[in-house]
């Protein structure tokens, strides 16, 4: 298996419009950061998680050429405004494109994308297959997905394993009951936002103590702010086995 992070910023993405902070400013192109997804390359099948903004950069970015689904994990628009740039898929594939998510998230894409879903297939809109998922494992074109569900403050939000790969953006508390659809993972990335604390997501010594609770071999931090510090003082200072992420980084997963 192979993951590339597409994006590994939080919702403003990195640099911030306006800030001349020393992250935003920074020349390290480990800290510019694209709003938060990745691409899945498994059993050759094609996944991405999320479609933020940053979708169509993404996409070529990383040459990707081919999709053939979409995991959403929640319904907040730097995970899903996007979608329309799957167009290119659609022509180039000749089909629509499969997206997964939980009811809440379909039925907030078919308000916010209403033009796609509204029975009249004008050439050229996005054609998608909306396809509706639980906390349940499911099999798509033979891959096994597991859901991880996780809470995002209040909001529900599904991270997703693959193999013994897990991936988990937008968080703050993770059950007992996910931390066991977790145990033998062997790559983790998880969302580690800032240094100070936070409503709905994991600070750096939060996402720390996950890693080491869940422990993965390799654990990889996602949804990082300009608050958070230069990346290459943090990383140097994390515990072994545990790393901060960049965009378009590749990680080979056995």
């Amino acid at each position: 298996m192979k993951v590339t992070l597409l994006g590994t910023g939080t919702s403003q993405g990195v640099p911030v419009i306006g800030c001349d902070c020393e992250v935003c400013t920074s020349l390290d192109f480990r800290d510019q950061r694209f709003r938060s997804a990745i691409h899945i390359e498994v059993s050759g099948k094609s996944l991405v998680v999320d479609t933020g903004p940053d979708f169509r950069m993404q996409m070529l970015r990383a040459g990707i050429k081919k999709l053939d689904a979409v995991l959403m994990t929640h319904e907040h628009k730097d995970h899903t405004a996007g979608l329309d740039d799957i167009r290119p898929f659609n022509f180039r594939q000749q089909k629509d494109m499969p997206v997964f998510g939980k009811p809440n998230v379909l039925n907030q894409i078919k308000r916010e994308f209403s033009y796609i879903f509204s029975g009249n297939r004008y050439p050229g809109i996005p054609q998608v297959e909306p396809i509706e998922i639980d906390d349940s494992a499911f099999v798509f074109e033979g891959i096994q997905i597991t859901p991880i569900p996780v809470l995002h403050y209040k909001l529900p939000v599904l991270g997703f394993r693959i193999k013994d790969f897990t991936y988990i953006t937008d968080a703050n508390f993770i059950s007992e009951e996910s931390l066991k659809l977790i145990e033998g993972t062997d790559t983790l990335i998880l969302n580690a936002l800032q240094q100070e604390p936070h409503i709905s997501h994991f600070t750096l010594a939060e996402a720390i103590a996950m890693a080491k609770k869940i422990g993965a071999r390799k654990t990889y931090f996602t949804h990082i702010s300009h608050r958070l510090g230069l990346h290459a003082k943090i990383d140097s200072e994390l515990p072994d086995g545990i790393s901060l992420g960049y965009d378009n980084q590749e990680i080979f997963i056995p």
